[in-house]
């Protein structure tokens, strides 16, 4: 295994500012649906995996996931980490494995999921992956 390039306690620290809610993305998204009239509630616990945007009125879901987090395939933004690189590809695995179970019980319960990546936020990206998931919402009622 490789050393850290930071000591534990600025590891510790780093790793503490990363969110698991409200994460910009997440509040990106949010704001264009609410300009767009959409209401939603948010992380309803009653659902598989407390999905992160729940609108009720389409029956749809929107999960917003991190490129490294969620394992964003083919993305420049998913580089498997050089230090304990096996501890890091099981914590990983194990978060696309919990992904794909709550995509399946959302999916037998009659729900749509829909899955914003972080990299299609980026300002090149983002006007077209905000109009083609409204429309992915509205059109699918």
């Amino acid at each position: 295994m490789s050393p850290d390039v930071h000591d534990p306690e600025t590891r510790s620290y780093n790793m503490s500012r990363i969110l698991g809610k409200d994460t910009k993305p997440e509040l990106l998204v949010r704001k264009y649906l609410h300009s767009k009239g959409l209401r939603f509630r948010l992380y309803d616990s009653k659902l598989p995996g407390k999905p992160d945007i729940v609108l009720l009125k389409y029956h749809a879901v929107v999960q917003v996931q991190g490129c490294f987090w969620h394992k964003h395939e083919g993305c420049k933004y998913f580089v498997i980490p050089k230090t304990r690189t096996e501890w890091w590809l099981e914590k990983i695995n194990r978060t696309v494995q919990r992904d794909k179970d709550n995509k399946i019980k959302m999916d037998l319960l009659g729900w749509k999921t829909l899955v914003i990546w972080e990299c299609e936020l980026k300002k090149d990206k983002k006007e077209s992956t905000l109009k083609k998931l409204y429309e992915d919402i509205i059109c699918q009622k």
